[in-house]
């Protein structure tokens, strides 16, 4: 997997935490367990760039775990983690939605292998705009 790819995954990874622990101060968690689920994220996180096998069904859990756990922050989970994780989260998002990321992971893989630059924002917002319409 290449390094920056990861890279950009898990610096929204370490964004989503910073909602979380902000979540857990504002006292809008009313069990113990947040402190339980923190520490299950942080071991994702030192995993992840370790061995990404074994950790994708952690991040897998934990991804859904946040739609179920704490819906009130389920807008601001970063979509390409879902995408990202794949299994369940991918239950989070609409077909329209897949689509795009298929096409732009084909577009990911075509650049590595062909040693050309690839830049995942940029080419996810150019797939996200609307095709030029033929009518004048």
């Amino acid at each position: 997997m290449a390094t920056t790819h990861l890279d950009h995954h898990i610096a929204l990874l370490n964004h989503l935490r910073t909602i979380l622990v902000a979540l857990g101060e504002a006292e809008q968690i009313l069990d113990d367990s947040h402190a339980n689920f923190l520490e299950r994220y942080d071991e994702l996180l030192a995993e992840l760039p370790v061995d990404f096998e074994s950790s994708q069904y952690l991040g897998q859990d934990l991804i859904s775990q946040i739609f179920q756990r704490y819906p009130q922050i389920a807008h601001l989970v970063p979509r390409d983690l879902l995408w990202f994780f794949g299994g369940d989260c991918l239950h989070f998002m609409p077909d329209e939605e897949i689509e795009l990321y298929q096409q732009l992971d084909e577009r990911r893989f075509y650049a590595e292998e062909n040693d050309e630059p690839f830049d995942w924002n940029q080419e996810k917002q150019l797939l996200a705009m609307p095709a030029p319409s033929s009518r004048h």
